[in-house]
């Protein structure tokens, strides 16, 4: 068994993967890192300071998903009214945080509840 990737490594992973996703760029509004499609945000990476806990914030439609991901440690809805639309902060410093592939899964997810379907079907290879 492998060691577990430290926080900023899991949060670069998501990070390159949710760049790779079909017309995913990287902003940063509020002086944080979020990923959006269609100008929307479907991943909020937060700061890479140091000056707040590392964190992955996913849309998780997909009632087991979102279930799943408020079991991982030290996660929940999201702040600003955000958790009521299905958003979920995940902590990346929490002993037993869930793994990169789990996060860049829920980070797929998060884009197919917010991209265009056009970018879906390219996604899926249609």
């Amino acid at each position: 068994m492998t060691k577990a990737a430290g926080p900023e490594a899991v949060r670069k992973r998501v990070r390159a993967f949710a760049l790779g996703l079909p017309g995913a760029v990287e902003e940063f509004p509020w002086g944080e890192s979020v990923i959006k499609v269609n100008k929307k945000v479907f991943v909020f990476l937060g700061v890479d300071d140091g000056s707040h806990p590392p964190g992955v914030t996913v849309k998780l439609k997909d009632p087991e998903a979102h279930a799943h991901a408020l079991t991982s440690p030290g996660a929940e809805p999201a702040g600003y009214g955000l958790g009521k639309a299905g958003w979920v902060r995940i902590p990346l410093d929490e002993q037993g945080a869930p793994t990169a592939e789990l996060l860049c899964d829920w980070a797929e997810e998060s884009y197919r509840v917010i991209a265009p379907k056009k970018l879906i079907a390219e996604l899926d290879g249609g």
